[in-house]
């Protein structure tokens, strides 16, 4: 069986020097949200990468469940950032690193 996560990278927008305590903690409570419901697998901010402030690994069924859930993202929704979402193909011990 194929193991496979979505990956939301979330991009600081031209509004993102704009970002208010609230949208951040409003944020925060979506990542509380999705996560209590079993759907983040791994989340944080990235250093060193300008232009990025967060990524998003889903434990979802499907590429499009992952889009809506980066679409509520509310850095998203308030137009501070913009995100990609990317398929990853997990590569392990259990599926010989894909070979």
């Amino acid at each position: 069986m194929e193991n496979v996560k979505y990956v939301m990278i979330i991009k600081r927008g031209r509004a993102y020097n704009k970002v208010t305590k609230a949208a951040i903690e409003r944020h925060v409570e979506n990542l509380r949200t999705q996560d209590a419901a079993g759907k983040i697998q791994l989340c944080g901010p990235l250093q060193g990468y300008p232009g990025v402030a967060d990524m998003v690994i889903f434990n979802v069924d499907s590429f499009e469940e992952a889009e809506a859930l980066c679409k509520l993202e509310p850095l998203v929704a308030e137009g501070f950032a913009t995100y990609t979402l990317a398929t990853l193909h997990v590569a392990g011990k259990d599926n010989n690193y894909l070979l």
